[in-house]
């Protein structure tokens, strides 16, 4: 499959704000693990090819265990993820899958008893900015790297 498009080359400063949210979400005290996780579960679900291969590779660099990256389709039926994060793998579902889901107010339940409000909000904002790149690398045919290939 040939990329249709550089994203980045044919808007730099629209892809620049992209740049500087995913650094402000990062800088938001939301554990790298956990960012990584929703990241991935996020682009499973839209089936991003290229987001896939990236976030896990830095989900592994960021500590997550390869058994519980394995796991992650099954969060609900594994016994490796914490409360924390299963709240904020089931708000990742319910916001990637808004037009379906509606946002249950279960789910919402749950992320509140684990973050605070701003973590609410970062962990949102998280997810929404991954739908984003989903949509741009899926659109846009963004190929990620292949064997023998730089980041592989």
């Amino acid at each position: 499959m040939k990329a249709r498009l550089d994203h980045f080359h044919a808007a730099p400063e629209l892809m620049k704000a992209m740049v500087d949210l995913e650094k402000t979400v990062r800088g938001s005290g939301l554990e790298a693990s956990l960012i990584d996780l929703v990241k991935l579960r996020a682009s499973q679900i839209n089936g991003c090819a290229y987001c896939i291969h990236m976030h896990s590779r830095e989900a592994r660099a960021s500590g997550v265990d390869q058994d519980k990256l394995d796991l992650l389709p099954a969060w609900r039926e594994s016994s490796f993820f914490s409360e924390r994060e299963r709240a904020a793998l089931g708000w990742t579902e319910a916001l990637t899958l808004v037009a379906s889901t509606g946002a249950p107010d279960a789910d919402y339940e749950a992320l509140a008893a684990q973050f605070d409000e701003h973590d609410r909000v970062a962990l949102s904002l998280a997810i929404g900015a991954i739908n984003v790149w989903n949509r741009l690398a899926i659109g846009f045919r963004s190929q990620h790297p292949g064997k023998g290939q730089a980041g592989t």
